[in-house]
């Protein structure tokens, strides 16, 4: 029996999996709380788990991003591409959140699309310099309002199809 569908038969492990996929760049909590409320894990329950995870790599994002992006680069001419193209898109979403400074940052995090979210949010804060005990605040007030927003679609979705 393969270790997912293990997982899904407990509860420690539907949380896991929900806190897990909310870790993930991209897929964040906008996909952590409909797999977790699929999963039989309740509404708001999957929220704050997905809230959680999706905070967890915030602080290391903020403090080893730049570094790490040194290091890959000296690494490979694709790594370096790779990494200049992650920041020239982080800087397309520099200047609205320079622009509005923390309230830009939160509204760039709270949007649940592709190419928003904590993990932009954090990698925004990084090249800017933002100070953690600023960043951080921002970044869960947007993680925040995204969490609900997505909840409250996956709500409105699972009852409009029962």
């Amino acid at each position: 029996m393969p270790l997912l569908d293990v997982l899904k038969g407990t509860e420690f492990g539907r949380t896991l999996i929900t806190f897990v996929v909310a870790m993930m760049p991209i897929v964040e909590l906008r996909g952590a709380i409909p797999i977790g409320v699929s999963m039989g894990i309740g509404n708001w329950k999957a929220m704050l788990i997905s809230v959680l995870g999706n905070m967890l790599p915030v602080p290391f994002i903020i403090i080893f991003i730049r570094r790490i992006f040194a290091w890959l680069r000296t690494k490979s001419q694709r790594l370096e591409k790779m990494v200049s193209s992650l920041e020239v898109r982080a800087e397309g979403k520099w200047d609205k959140v320079h622009k509005y400074e923390l309230l830009g940052l939160t509204v760039l995090v709270a949007i649940p699309l592709p190419g928003t979210g904590a993990w932009t949010g954090a990698l925004i804060a990084a090249i800017m310099d933002l100070r953690m005990k600023t960043a951080i605040p921002a970044i869960f007030a947007g993680v925040l309002i995204a969490g609900f927003l997505v909840t409250g679609l996956t709500y409105g979705f699972t009852t409009i199809i029962s």
